[in-house]
């Protein structure tokens, strides 16, 4: 313990006056504050009891206690990507280490996504998920709008248009109005058999739509691959583009794919396939080789462009 004497406790004294100085601050008013503050504990920190309170399942069905719990956290690890790519596009993808560093914990984060996913994929019985996931309509993870904001901070808005509409030259000179109406997931938010919108969908638009539009625009010329496109440093790094490619790997193959795996555990049986409680068109919807996204476009060869989804590299 630091003896009131000691010379650093001085050292750090001082250095506190002079920061609450330049802020207009009195140090000794916030010295003698101290006095009356609480210390910090790890579960005020975290806001433990209230963290475990918002798991509010709508049956009495054990599983649906996994179900939603591994929801919030996959909101949470998405959270944490959109931090990390906020901070590459601020930076402008100028230092190659800083890019590096960035992009290993995206794919971390995807990672342990990816990999937990075996909770849904084998630890929720499918007889109780069929039974509580009715209380749930017409809600569903399609409605997720950060991983809509992982895509525009990720990606030229004109690479997520639909398979049959990619013709990029001629999207690069549409508004962002225009390129929304032909995204590849609001095609998954229609009736299989009609063009009719599921409900799913109108509630996310009602509640999102305008959002998505205003941050494309404003990441129209700051996405990702836009700033790799144009940085001035056109030295290749082979460490960067395999993190880049692995990015891309874990965000449109490996994720879609777990979440096809289960639905497909989940919500077929022999012939007969249950929709989903959006609604959504989930088989096109999720199928990686059917919707085949891609944030980085340049950096897959042409067979592996014509073999996207057929593996997961």
């Amino acid at each position: 313990m630091n003896n009131i004497n000691d010379p650093k406790v001085h050292y750090l004294l001082h250095m506190l006056h002079e920061k609450y100085e330049e802020d207009g601050q009195d140090l000794v008013t916030h010295l003698e504050g101290f006095l009356y503050s609480n210390y910090v504990t790890y579960w005020d920190y975290i806001h433990l009891d209230t963290l475990l309170s918002i798991q509010i399942p709508r049956t009495h069905i054990q599983d649906e206690h996994i179900f939603i719990t591994y929801h919030q956290i996959t909101e949470l690890y998405f959270k944490l990507i959109i931090a990390e790519l906020e901070q590459l596009i601020e930076e402008g993808l100028v230092d190659d280490e800083f890019i590096i560093t960035k992009l290993k914990r995206v794919n971390c984060y995807f990672e342990q996504l990816v990999n937990s996913f075996e909770v849904m994929l084998k630890g929720l019985d499918r007889n109780q998920f069929l039974k509580f996931r009715l209380a749930l309509l017409p809600s569903s993870g399609f409605q997720s709008f950060q991983f809509r904001e992982i895509e525009i901070l990720s990606t030229e808005f004109k690479n997520l248009v639909e398979e049959p509409f990619k013709n990029h030259d001629e999207a690069a000179e549409e508004s962002v109005e225009v390129i929304y109406e032909k995204l590849y997931w609001r095609k998954g938010g229609v009736e299989p058999n009609s063009d009719k919108k599921v409900l799913g969908l109108v509630q996310f638009e009602e509640k999102y739509k305008h959002l998505i539009i205003e941050k494309a625009a404003k990441y129209h010329k700051k996405n990702i691959a836009y700033l790799w496109k144009n940085r001035p440093n056109k030295v290749l790094n082979e460490e960067l583009i395999g993190e880049m490619r692995k990015f891309d790997a874990n965000a449109n193959l490996k994720w879609p794919l777990v979440h096809y795996r289960s639905a497909a555990k989940h919500l077929s049986k022999n012939s007969e396939t249950v929709t989903s409680t959006g609604g959504t068109n989930w088989k096109k919807y999720l199928s990686p080789k059917i919707r085949r996204l891609m944030y980085f476009p340049d950096l897959w060869n042409p067979e592996e462009k014509e073999n996207w989804g057929e593996n997961t590299f």
